[in-house]
This record gives C-alpha cells, structure tokens and sequence, in this order.
C-alpha cells in the first residue's frame, strides 16, 4: 500500500481544484462569486425549514466552509454532533466524518452533500492483518484512526484523530498497541511513547503523501524564515523538515498566537480560510508546496452540492452494520479525550 491511482472521478475533482486555484489567485478567493450571497440565503431559509445544521470540515472549498454554522477537525466535529439539538445534520466532509456523526446520533437524518466524497485511507486496513496481530500479540489494544470506515472501527477498541491521539494511546493499560490504518500517524504517536509498542498498518493519506522533502527544502530555501509546520500524516521525512506538528486545529491555532510572520503550512490547503479569518490584518503569509495539497475528495464538497442536499434531502447516511460495536470505539474516545 506504498502508492494510490486516483480514480477518475478523483482526477477530475482535483484537476478542477488546481485550476480554481490558479484563477482565484490562491486558496482564499477574494470574493465568493456573483452567486454566494444568494446561495447563502437559500441555504439558511433550508436549514429553517428542515431543522437542519452545517457542520464543515477545515478541508472543504472556503465558500463551502462559508456557509457553515460550525467549522472544525475531525474530533471537533464528532464531539460537537452529539451535543447539537437540530433534527437533521449536514457533514461537509468525507463519507467516514458522516458516518462517524450518523453512528454518534442514530436517531438524526445525516446528510452528505457529496456522496461520492470518500476517503482512501479509510479503507486501508485487511481484516486478515488484524487477526494475525490478534493470534500474534497479548497484551493488544487495537486504535483506529476516526478516518476508517464503519467497519474497520468495529474491529477496534478505541478510536482516536490526529488532534488526540497521543492523549489516548498514552491512556490505554496495553503495552501493544496495533494503529490502523495510517502508518505515517502511527510512526509519530510511536515516536512520542516509546514506552509502548506500536505496530504499524500500511496505509496513508495520499494528498499528505504527495508532500515531498524536495518541495519542503525549496520553500525554506526561498522563505528561510519562515516557520514550518506540518500535519503527521505527513511522511517521516518531511515531519523531519518540521519545527511544529500538529492536527489542522492546532496547526490553525499555532499560527493564531504565534508572533512569527511567514509559514510554511505542509497540509491540506483548505486550512486558509479559517487562518486568515483568524489572522485578519496582522498580515500573516502562508505558503505551501508547489504541487498543491488539495484533497480531491474534499474539494468535491462545493457550495452547489450544499444547497442541493438541502433542497432534495439527499445523500443520507444509513446506519452500518453493526452500529453498537462500530460506535463503542468513538464513545471510548470522547470519554478518555474529555478527562
């Protein structure tokens, strides 16, 4: 699992997202177009009508995030869905974010804008490399990244993302301890506990992946000042080129309170909206590689497709098999993330 072929429906979306990059000049437009303001007002009149909420992860298109009454990570968002009154739900984001939401609020309609938004790594894990673990290992916890189907969470004892995972392996009373599905997450949370044994899945974030040493060294070479601040699904060799890694919250937030005035962000581009809207006037520059770290599958997640799913109702979440022991892994984790 050293390589992804991005499907071509994948290939599309991002060849679309490198070009509205090239023409809005950056990954912040200047405006949201001739249309935004009216969409925008048909999305709220929706949301009164339905009962509805807009949760946006970081990663989606700003105009989408626009939109939004909430915008965070992945472990925000999943914590925020269980306390929210609304009776229908609106994940902008990728299929495991709403399935997650689905799973933590089973009573709720879930609704994905971008059905076809899906995660690669999310699947990356073989039932077969599980079980061999288990018969290998005693004293074995199984942590799934929260970016894993349904699935693969009801194979785990707890769930955990970027923004906590090292809080929540450190927790756990097993020496062993087997990380699904991202190798580059799990390397780091081995780094930071060497008094645990983490075994390593194969599987990666191919946006993150496409972030090189080569690209990194140019940049700082052209901007020796700035700051270098990277995601941990990054590689091992390009988390070496950092001087802060964090999840997108905490790479948004470093950059908030720090006096420095140049970065070089090694994540998803999306961060920038909800960085210069955090930044606003203390005139902050944020650079990123040359080839662009657009997820393909976020960036499906358009303002269009908003206001279409409130407007049809579409792209519900059904509840998976097994919801019980697919969602025990994620209560598991907002139990240990909250002490």
């Amino acid at each position: 699992m050293d390589s992804y072929k991005l499907t071509p429906l994948e290939q599309q979306s991002l060849q679309n997202a490198v070009a509205q990059l090239k023409q809005d000049g950056g990954p912040v437009p200047r405006d949201f177009g001739p249309n935004f303001d009216q969409m925008a007002a048909k999305v709220a009149q929706l949301k009164k009508e339905h009962d509805a909420v807009v949760l946006a992860h970081y990663y989606v298109p700003a105009a989408t995030q626009a939109m939004a009454d909430y915008v965070g990570d992945s472990f925000y968002l999943a914590r925020l869905a269980k306390t929210l009154d609304a009776s229908t739900i609106v994940l902008c984001g990728v299929s495991f974010m709403a399935e997650s939401v689905k799973l933590l609020n089973p009573s709720r309609r879930v609704l994905m804008p971008a059905p076809h938004a899906d995660c690669p790594m999310a699947h990356m894990v073989r039932k077969a490399d599980v079980d061999k673990v288990r018969d290998e290992y005693d004293d074995l916890a199984i942590v799934a990244y929260v970016n894993t189907t349904a699935e693969i969470k009801s194979w785990a004892d707890v769930c955990v993302t970027s923004s906590n995972a090292i809080k929540v392996v450190r927790s756990l009373p097993q020496h062993n301890i087997l990380f699904l599905p991202d190798m580059n997450l799990g390397r780091y949370v081995a780094q930071q506990l060497p008094e645990k044994n983490v075994i390593l899945n194969r599987g990666f974030c191919p946006t993150h992946h496409r972030i090189i040493p080569a690209e990194v060294e140019a940049l700082e070479m052209e901007h020796p000042e700035a700051e270098v601040l990277a995601h941990p699904e990054c590689t091992d060799q390009v988390l070496g080129e950092a001087d802060f890694i964090g999840s997108t919250k905490q790479i948004i937030e470093h950059i908030a309170a720090s006096d420095q005035k140049e970065f070089i962000v090694l994540t998803v581009m999306g961060v920038s909206y909800e960085i210069e809207r955090q930044t606003k006037g203390q005139g902050k520059k944020i650079y990123y590689p040359a080839t662009p770290p657009i997820c393909p599958n976020m960036a499906m997640v358009s303002p269009e497709s908003l206001v279409s799913c409130l407007e049809k109702l579409s792209g519900e979440i059904d509840l998976p098999v097994n919801p019980d022991r697919a969602n025990a892994p994620l209560e598991r984790m907002l139990e240990i993330a909250g002490r």
